[in-house]
């Protein structure tokens, strides 16, 4: 899993993959309808690979918090619609999915847009796991 290439527009509620970089800002497309559009570097934009969730372990990587809701939801989508959930049904599921997370520094909107981009991501096929790389073979004398 690399979001280093996923984007958060501001004001855009969907995710975005990189497309390509431009003198004044960058080419984006839909992870959901898969339309391209122009972002310029005035618009906020953030990298789903520099989000972190406050846990009581320290703040843990946006990936590794997906992995866990993966590995929990055993790679299905979220039996509720994120967007409607009471933050009760929210939290329940992110206890049960990271434990360690910060309860006094996590609020329902983090955890709404936690499992929206969960089901997006996980529709897209953005959160399977990359194949690792072979381990380098030493010649043995």
């Amino acid at each position: 899993m690399d979001f280093s290439n996923i984007l958060v527009v501001a004001g855009k509620p969907e995710l975005n993959e990189l497309v390509s970089q431009t003198k004044g800002g960058a080419i984006v497309k839909n992870l959901v309808s898969g339309q391209k559009f122009p972002v310029f570097k005035n618009d906020r934009i953030s990298a789903l690979g520099e989000i972190r969730l406050f846990t009581t372990e320290g703040d843990t990587p946006l990936e590794e918090v997906m992995a866990a809701v993966k590995k929990h939801l055993e790679g299905q989508p979220t039996s509720f619609d994120p967007k409607k959930a009471t933050s009760d049904t929210l939290f329940a599921l992110l206890a049960e999915a990271v434990p360690t997370y910060d309860r006094d520094r996590v609020h329902a909107s983090d955890a709404k847009k936690l499992f929206a981009w969960y089901n997006i991501l996980l529709a897209a096929g953005k959160l399977e796991e990359e194949p690792e790389a072979p381990a380098e073979q030493t010649e043995q004398a």
